[in-house]
């Protein structure tokens, strides 16, 4: 088990309009397709969750608009945790199991 927890990131109306304003062939992202899972510090209630969330916000929401268009000048400003909420639907998991042998390797710094 690892000391992490996770919180899975799906996309609600307001980014699928903002993507869809970038965009004009129709191509838009999925609410169902779209998940992102992300690790975050270990939480013990839900109130813990919550302020975890409200620390990491920032990085991932900067994650989510870069995964749909890289050019930050196009991003919102202003990027509260109101508006994160708004724009995202989020689930935490507080258990996350590595059931592989393999070491976990991160490809960013490759």
């Amino acid at each position: 088990m690892l000391n992490r927890s996770a919180v899975l990131v799906r996309p609600r109306q307001p980014y699928i309009d903002w993507a869809a304003s970038l965009d004009d062939e129709g191509i838009l992202p999925s609410t169902e397709c779209g998940k992102t899972i992300y690790l975050v510090p270990d939480y013990e209630d839900d109130i813990d969750a919550m302020e975890i969330l409200a620390q990491c916000y920032p990085i991932i929401f900067e994650a989510e608009l870069e995964a749909w268009h890289t050019d930050e000048r196009e991003w919102p400003s202003n990027r509260t945790f109101a508006m994160f909420r708004q724009w995202f639907e989020f689930e935490f998991h507080s258990i996350v199991e590595d059931i592989c042998a393999d070491p976990i390797i991160d490809d960013s710094y490759l």
